[in-house]
């Protein structure tokens, strides 16, 4: 099995600015070059990208 990536520019769903993806995957984390956010790759088919959840802080609870 053959883990699928794309290449594209898509627009940042947060500052509409321009994301180049290169040989990404889906699920994977990617940063915004114009306002810094990471976003995930939710589909690749088509290309989807969304705000990335925040991780929360484990304090050993």
């Amino acid at each position: 099995m053959s883990l699928e990536t794309i290449s594209a520019t898509v627009e940042c769903p947060e500052c509409f600015g321009q994301v180049e993806l290169v040989e990404v995957m889906q699920h994977e984390i990617v940063q915004c070059p114009e306002c810094g956010v990471d976003l995930e790759v939710v589909d690749i088919d088509p290309v989807r990208l969304e705000l990335a959840p925040e991780e929360e802080e484990d304090w050993g609870e």
